[in-house]
C-alpha cells in the first residue's frame, strides 16, 4: 500500500481543494408577482409555474 513520505502542508491541501465549494443559489424574479424564486420551480408566493396555478398562494 502506498504511504506518503511527507505530511501534506495546509497550503498544498487548501490549494488543491479551492475548487471544492458549493455553487451559489440562483434566483430569478417570478414573471407574475416579481418575488424571487429558483428557476424551474413553483413560485412560493403566488403558486404559479409556466403561467398556470399549480399550488395555493401563500397568505401573508
Amino acid at each position: 500500500m502506498a504511504v506518503p513520505k511527507r505530511r501534506t502542508s495546509k497550503r498544498k491541501k487548501r490549494a488543491r481543494n479551492t475548487h471544492k465549494k458549493a455553487a451559489p443559489v440562483v434566483l430569478q424574479a417570478c414573471p407574475r408577482c416579481q418575488a424571487p424564486k429558483r428557476p424551474h420551480r413553483i413560485c412560493g408566493e403566488c403558486g404559479y409555474y409556466a403561467g398556470k396555478q399549480r399550488a395555493e398562494a401563500r397568505e401573508g
